[in-house]
């Protein structure tokens, strides 16, 4: 079964950078796209930015030219690099499979707090 452990979230000032990984068990990790989700309080979780398994990415509009997503197959770990943060970026940041590939189990997550 798939699991993905996020780590990298913390408490950071309003134009500051944060970086996130995303850790992903299984031997196929370098067939599969995926996906970082956030979900602030009373927000559904949504889509902010996914990589394909040739690297492709898409960004939601919200994110781009600031949040780059990349990875690494030989660490099983997709990262997210945020920059000039906003505090409307506050949010548990999750990463899983893309929406049209079937979610799997979410793991917990991990909290991105952004000061004004």
């Amino acid at each position: 079964q798939v699991q993905f452990v996020e780590s990298g979230g913390g408490l950071v000032q309003a134009g500051g950078s944060l970086g996130l990984s995303c850790a992903a068990s299984g031997s196929a990790f370098s067939t599969w796209a995926i996906a970082w989700y956030r979900q602030a309080p009373g927000k559904q979780r949504g889509v902010v930015a996914s990589i394909s398994s040739s690297g492709w990415t898409n960004y939601a509009d919200y994110v781009k030219g600031r949040f780059t997503i990349s990875r690494d197959n030989a660490k099983n770990t997709v990262y997210l690099q945020k920059n000039s943060l906003k505090p409307e970026d506050t949010a548990v940041y999750y990463c899983n499979f893309p929406p049209q590939g079937g979610v799997r189990s979410w793991g917990q997550g991990t909290q991105v707090t952004v000061s004004s």
